[in-house]
């Protein structure tokens, strides 16, 4: 798969003195969904502001389908929609105006059938005569994606999208994405609800403090860093976990009625390894229960989430 977007040692330090952004690399691929993830203050927005040409880098170096975002700008700004993070619109503008607008800024002839199908896709259509100033913020959050899509860009970034929206808008945005996706869009998002992140994208890449600390498809770094634990309620309280069960690494809830065991899943999807890889399973930690005559009632695992992942690894960052 080719990249649409190539990164190189891209670093920025303000005036004050503070590196947003420190020697981060990074080549995204045509037609995939990344997902840009870190805490406040982390460099997601200035990443996006350089590529979007909003924001001069210190130093490195960005292509946009081949184009240079410094010597060929025109050219690499005009295969990127933006979407924003703060509502910013023309408030006495239709939504008509304010979207063929967008498009006539990147020298793009007047499509009306375009901005009809954008308008129809984001469910804007209804309210196309509409003064901005009259709708709801959901619905403005839409027009901002309607002009990010006005003239039809290979590369879409969407920073938190999601943002102070409701549900049904949330799920419209993704059901958009996907489309979008599979005309062949590439997609950058960056949200604060992993669980999108954990639904929609095909590779994450995990941002801490200016440095990118990881970058891998989401499936592969769920099944590195994901895990399971295993929670036993017990028939009766203990005081401590027996010396013959510290291999497991077990953990003991307050009130002595519940061990919990996490483990990981093999490369071929087996369970029963735990983290610590010494080659113990949830048969030999059964088996152990019951030769400290430990009875339990229930058995229940809960998958770790690509949120319990990205805590972990923000915690872990230098």
């Amino acid at each position: 798969m080719t990249n649409v977007i190539s990164i190189s040692h891209l670093s920025k330090t303000y005036a004050t003195g503070h590196a947003a952004l420190k020697d981060v690399s990074l080549d995204i691929r045509r037609g995939e969904i990344f997902a840009l993830l870190g805490p406040n203050g982390a460099g997601k927005t200035t990443l996006i502001s350089i590529v979007c040409g909003l924001v001069n880098a210190t130093s490195g170096t960005v292509e946009v389908a081949g184009n240079d975002i410094v010597r060929d700008y025109r050219a690499a700004r005009s295969r990127i929609g933006l979407v924003p993070q703060e509502l910013t619109t023309d408030a006495f503008e239709s939504v008509w105006a304010t979207v063929s607008f967008s498009r006539g800024l990147f020298g793009c002839a007047p499509d009306p059938t375009h901005i009809e199908k954008v308008l129809r896709s984001l469910s804007l259509w209804e309210k196309k005569d509409a003064r901005i100033m009259t709708l709801s913020g959901g619905m403005k959050r839409r027009v901002l994606i309607a002009k990010a899509l006005s003239h039809a860009p290979e590369v879409l970034f969407l920073d938190e999208p999601s943002a102070g929206v409701d549900v049904e808008l949330r799920r419209d945005m993704w059901r958009l994405v996907r489309e979008l996706r599979d005309a062949g869009v590439t997609i950058i998002l960056t949200t604060h609800y992993l669980e999108e992140a954990e639904e929609m994208a095909d590779r994450v890449g995990v941002i801490a403090r200016g440095e990118l600390i990881l970058v891998e498809d989401k499936a592969v770094l769920m099944r590195k860093l994901g895990g399971k634990r295993l929670s036993i309620e017990l028939a009766q309280p203990l005081a401590a976990i027996p010396g013959r069960l510290a291999p497991y690494d077990l953990s003991l809830s307050p009130s002595g009625t519940c061990l919990t065991y996490t483990y990981a899943t093999t490369a071929d999807g087996a369970e029963g390894e735990p983290r610590q890889g010494n080659g113990l399973s949830i048969a030999g930690l059964l088996a152990g229960l019951s030769a400290e005559d430990i009875a339990f009632t229930d058995i229940h695992t809960e998958q770790s989430s690509l949120e319990d992942i990205f805590v972990s690894l923000v915690r872990r960052a230098p």
